[in-house]
């Protein structure tokens, strides 16, 4: 019997926080706040330059993908039997002072604070990553 090991899409994800320190969120089509990224293509340079350019078409938010994000690693089933990867960037916002867009991919753009996001209606894994960013951007 040959071994096939598991291919799963990897989707990069970057928490991106305003000028208030609110972390940016979009709803996807299942109703859930996410962050915004996307799937890692092979023709892509790397992992951060694919966040920095699917932020920039989802939300017209330029940002420069820093460090991953401890714990910000975590496999995701949307529904069952269909996992992905998710790898999790802390960005720097290069633009502020902008406000968020909507793009066709997403229903709605919000902007929390690190209060409102245990409240929402998102994976626990991106309340992780997001706790784990605000807690070392306050050290």
């Amino acid at each position: 019997m040959t071994y096939t090991p598991p291919t799963w899409p990897v989707s990069v994800k970057a928490i991106a926080l305003d000028i208030h320190q609110r972390v940016l969120l979009l709803k996807n089509e299942r109703r859930e706040w996410e962050l915004p990224g996307g799937r890692l293509e092979p023709a892509d340079d790397s992992p951060e330059t694919t966040v920095e350019r699917e932020l920039l078409e989802e939300t017209g938010w330029e940002v420069k993908a820093g460090p991953l994000i401890d714990g910000g690693v975590w496999i995701y089933e949307p529904i069952p039997g269909r996992r992905i990867l998710i790898v999790t960037y802390g960005c720097t916002v290069l633009t502020p002072d902008r406000t968020p867009v909507v793009s066709h991919e997403h229903k709605e753009v919000g902007v929390f604070t690190a209060d409102e996001v245990p409240g929402l209606h998102m994976p626990d894994g991106y309340k992780r990553a997001i706790a784990t960013w605000y807690g070392h951007r306050h050290r």
